[in-house]
């Protein structure tokens, strides 16, 4: 008899099949499966078994086509991490997962590189919504940091490029997405505690530009709007405490509430309720959600990284300059709000320039001459009589029409008279050419 394999290794293989209609079972029964396996307290899964079962959904995601039901797949492997019981299996679950796009990175073509960037942009956001389910817990927050910056941030992790630039990109927008209106600070700024630490420590260029742009220039670039964001806040909570003392005076003098009679509009009450859930969740990617952060808090975090002796030079010039920007963000001074329109005119007056060089060399001419022309047209039209003059010779007629070298009403380059050359012969007056000697010889014959 052949043995059986394992549920796992099966599970792959149905994952990696090539009709779609076989892999969008085996990931219904993988949910399954998993659910069932982690409610047991002896259950879970060993390491060896989802790396088994990461490569299979790999190849599951490898084999989808078109943009669409690559989505919809994405966020259906991505939302498996719901499935998983205990803390420690989905972060196991995830782990593997970074661990699994690290090994299969290099050999990604081109053409699939998008969907495989969706895919860690899905992850990531639900492995921060399990942490908004857990209510944000600070032990949990360390464990996940914890692992990411193992698994992808340090250089002993067997990270690509693409993973680690990819990954620091989308960090601080997943965050954004998931928490803006529940994290305080200080849990923003144990969010970036990593990022402080890798950029305070690496050698490696390309990542502190990296952590450099997409962390801490997006917080300065992103200051206005929080403080924007804050103020509306600020603003709401006063609104809502005026109505509540309003509607406690209203019912103390026996007036009912408006708010009783108001009625959702277009239809009944639940319609409207999952329509608002709906919008909301559309404004909430639409708009995007913006993080707040206390600048001087980071400044000083930034600081005391990069002040250790072990910090490289080439770090400590960049972390330094970060930390001037986020001093003054502190202090009430925010950057310029007129530098998108200073570089959309200085955008502007480049393409003019390129469109300037191309140009010929009379409109060239015309352009430096200016308004000098045509202030003084009696000037111009003198100075081109005395060219023609110059160009007819001393006793020619200015007045007398002349011919167009270039025919009949053009202009053209005046032609050269063609001079024989230094081989030709030239004609002798009593000298017979052959053509005439042939029809004498021809005349003497008859």
């Amino acid at each position: 008899m052949v043995p059986q394999l394992p549920p796992e290794i099966q599970l792959a293989q149905r994952l990696a099949g090539n009709e779609q209609v076989t892999r969008d079972r085996a990931v219904r029964k993988l949910r399954k499966y998993i659910v069932a396996r982690t409610q047991r307290a002896a259950g879970g899964f060993t390491h060896d078994e989802l790396l088994k079962v990461w490569k299979g959904l790999f190849y599951c995601m490898w084999m989808q086509d078109k943009p669409l039901l690559q989505e919809e797949l994405g966020r259906t492997i991505s939302q498996l991490v719901h499935a998983f019981q205990t803390t420690e299996a989905q972060h196991l679950f995830l782990q593997t997962f970074w661990q699994t796009m690290n090994r299969e990175w290099t050999g990604i073509d081109r053409l699939r590189l998008d969907k495989f960037y969706m895919l860690m942009r899905m992850v990531l956001k639900e492995s921060l919504k399990a942490l908004k389910m857990r209510a944000w817990e600070e032990r949990q927050i360390e464990q996940l940091l914890e692992l990411l910056t193992t698994e992808i941030l340090l250089p002993d992790s067997q990270a690509p490029n693409g993973v680690k630039s990819h990954f620091i990109e989308i960090f601080l927008e997943e965050l954004a997405k998931v928490g803006a209106s529940e994290l305080t600070a200080d849990q923003n700024l144990k969010f970036i505690d990593p990022f402080c630490r890798i950029a305070a420590q690496t050698k490696d260029s390309l990542v502190l530009h990296n952590i450099n742009r997409g962390i801490f220039e997006t917080i300065v670039e992103q200051a206005p709007l929080a403080i924007e964001d804050l103020m509306n806040e600020m603003e709401e909570e006063e609104e809502e405490e005026e109505g509540e003392m309003s509607e406690d005076d209203g019912q103390e003098q026996g007036v009912p509430s408006k708010k009783l009679f108001e009625k959702p509009p277009g239809g009944s009450c639940g319609a409207a309720l999952g329509l608002g859930e709906e919008q909301g969740e559309d404004d909430e990617d639409s708009t995007g959600a913006v993080l707040q952060f206390d600048y001087e808090a980071v400044a000083n975090r930034l600081f005391e990284m990069a002040s250790h002796q072990s910090t490289p030079s080439q770090n400590r010039k960049r972390l330094y300059k970060v930390i001037r920007k986020l001093q003054d963000l502190a202090e009430g001074l925010f950057p310029e709000e007129d530098i998108p329109e200073e570089a959309y005119r200085g955008r502007q007056e480049g393409r003019k320039g390129r469109k300037a060089k191309k140009r010929s060399p009379k409109s060239q001419l015309q352009d430096k001459t200016g308004k000098g022309e045509q202030e003084d047209p009696c000037a111009d039209l003198s100075s081109r009589s005395e060219r023609k003059r110059r160009h007819q010779g001393p006793g020619a007629d200015p007045a007398a029409p002349q011919e167009q070298p270039g025919g009949r009403g053009r202009r053209g380059v005046r032609k050269r008279r063609r001079q024989p050359q230094a081989g030709a012969r030239a004609k002798v007056p009593g000298c017979q050419e052959p053509g005439m000697k042939k029809k004498w010889k021809r005349e003497s014959k008859k």
